[in-house]
């Protein structure tokens, strides 16, 4: 009897140790590739170069660095917010109407539209956007389309090109970024009409609502997970990409991305390149905070 009650009570602190024995690898994998990371950026960043032209650096709890980011690439800052902000406007305008119809109404075609959703990841990022340079080239598809047309004066009165050029513009970089990330906004999306039962939208209609009501009442705030993920997916990856700006834009306006690679790889100066990465993730962290806040999204599972 003693016997069987010891083995219990060693099967029940081995019970009690396996969760944390399945959490490990998750947990070493967190503080190896982000925490310890983290913590040595966030060191760099406090440190002074040794000299001039050097990579070297000294810890010395130099806060002066984080003061730069603002002072002296708040342009930049402000300038790869706004990309990504009217990026990630836009992929919603697109990606939900198109989510709402693979969701709802593609019917057998559904696996094959999503199919055709994932497709632009088969080819590399890098290589998608050299893709958009042939496109708004000044003998393109797209401007030849459009001096066709008889459009080029309404694009240039909205902004969309300049003397008659997309490349090299704003608006260029964004439709870019549109492009490379319409399909994080559009998966979370389809994910959550996807869980809407079509018997709450059949109920509403029974009810004689008409479908603008049905979809302000029921379908849209019930999808609402999913356009939280999707803006997210969208706006925080597009904040730090640099690509666009330098392969599409005006490289006389450069983006904060952009800013950090050069400071990393180019002139060596780590300690600022540090600093403004880290005001870069509390900007982004505070904003995702508010937005998750205004959004009412604390139950997205």
């Amino acid at each position: 009897m003693a016997a069987k009650q010891a083995t219990d009570d060693r099967t029940m602190r081995a019970g009690r140790k396996t969760p944390y024995l399945l959490t490990f690898p998750g947990l070493l994998c967190l503080y190896l590739f982000f925490l310890v990371p983290l913590v040595t950026l966030f060191k760099t960043a406090l440190s002074v170069r040794v000299e001039r032209g050097s990579s070297q650096v000294d810890f010395s709890w130099e806060w002066s660095n984080f003061s730069k980011a603002f002072t002296d690439f708040g342009e930049q800052l402000w300038r790869a917010f706004i990309y990504a902000g009217i990026a990630t406007a836009t992929c919603l305008v697109i990606a939900y109407p198109l989510a709402y119809f693979i969701a709802f109404k593609a019917g057998k075609w559904r696996n094959l539209l999503l199919g055709l959703v994932m497709v632009p990841f088969f080819t590399s990022f890098l290589l998608r956007t050299i893709a958009w340079q042939s496109l708004l080239a000044d003998n393109g598809p797209v401007l030849r389309a459009a001096r066709a047309l008889g459009i080029v004066p309404v694009l240039d009165f909205l902004r969309i090109s300049t003397d008659g050029q997309i490349m090299n513009t704003s608006s260029a970089v964004i439709g870019g970024l549109t492009y490379n990330f319409l399909p994080f906004m559009i998966l979370p999306i389809y994910v959550s009409l996807e869980k809407i039962p079509v018997n709450l939208i059949d109920a509403s209609s029974d009810l004689y609502s008409s479908f603008a009501r049905t979809f302000r009442k029921v379908i849209l705030p019930l999808s609402l997970p999913g356009v939280f993920a999707g803006t997210l997916l969208t706006f925080i990856p597009a904040s730090g990409d640099f690509i666009n700006q330098h392969l599409l834009g005006d490289v006389q306006k450069p983006v904060i991305g952009g800013v950090i690679q050069a400071r990393f790889l180019q002139t060596g100066d780590y300690p600022t390149a540090a600093a403004i990465s880290v005001v870069l993730m509390a900007m982004i962290t505070a904003a995702v905070l508010i937005y998750a806040k205004f959004l009412g999204t604390e139950d997205l599972a």
